[in-house]
């Protein structure tokens, strides 16, 4: 038995197949973790969330910012961008069963026995494991209530606030927690978001930095997974961070972690899928 955590498929569907096999997956003993961005820019986003679905009992995926806008243009009946290819996705007969089930996931999952927490893009400076679990729980709520879910997408696009602080109004802190969870890269010392940047950490833009340079509470108490920075490929040198997202659809590598023993599988990508922005 073991639990594998995977990084960004953004619909490379059969890059994951080939991972699977790579570790001789088994979905009646071994467990999966995805660490957000199911779907989008890659070709085969319908086939990825079919095989998810099917093998839900051992599947716990946390909501990426690809997939959060997806669920965003269902429930508003707005167009998605052609270069996300979704296309085949809304208009399949699985459609609303899948983004159905899609919205039910977490925005952090924490498992106490392994003491790993996974989110898509990282923890913001001054949170620690309660923090982030609280916050993520709150969102996690309005997202599974129709009556609240379609006025929060309405409300979830930009760039503010840009710090967190508790008197911080309902919506605006729901805004803080979707960006720091699923968007967050660079930020400074006082825990304020640079949402704009989306460069390599080497670069250097003032007084900025990636945000794991300033995380110190929640990587004293558990491991963090994430993905999101495709620039990392992978490579962060923090004890208790472990980076996922290869960079797949830009034609690079999937990646999976196998929790018990830290030990990485990557494979190649079939070919660059999509342009970086």
């Amino acid at each position: 038995m073991a639990t594998y955590a995977i990084g960004d498929i953004q619909g490379c569907y059969h890059e994951l197949r080939l991972l699977l096999n790579k570790i001789q997956f088994n979905p009646n003993s071994d467990q999966l973790w995805l660490a957000g961005d199911l779907v989008s820019r890659g070709p085969n986003s319908l086939e990825v969330l079919q095989f998810l679905y099917d093998h839900q009992d051992v599947c716990t995926a946390v909501l990426g910012n690809h997939d959060l806008h997806l669920l965003a243009c269902y429930h508003l009946g707005k167009k998605t961008n052609p270069k996300d290819k979704l296309k085949k996705l809304l208009k399949s007969a699985e459609c609303h069963q899948l983004l159905s089930w899609l919205g039910t996931q977490p925005m952090a999952y924490y498992d106490k026995d392994l003491k790993f927490l996974m989110t898509h893009a990282g923890v913001p400076p001054g949170w620690n494991l309660d923090q982030t679990l609280a916050s993520a729980y709150e969102l996690e709520a309005v997202l599974r209530k129709p009556e609240k879910r379609k006025k929060y997408f309405k409300k979830m696009y930009g760039n503010e606030p840009i710090a967190w602080n508790e008197q911080l109004k309902k919506h605006d802190r729901l805004r803080f927690t979707t960006n720091a969870l699923t968007r967050m890269r660079f930020c400074d010392l006082e825990g304020n978001l640079d949402l704009v940047r989306k460069g390599a950490p080497s670069k250097r833009y003032k007084h900025f930095k990636p945000w794991y340079k300033f995380q110190k509470k929640l990587l004293k108490e558990t491991s963090l997974i994430f993905g999101h920075w495709a620039a990392l490929n992978g490579k962060v040198t923090k004890k208790n961070l472990y980076a996922l997202d290869t960079g797949c659809v830009w034609g690079n590598k999937l990646t999976a972690l196998r929790l018990e023993d830290k030990k990485y599988y990557s494979v190649e990508a079939l070919r660059k899928w999509s342009r970086c922005d």
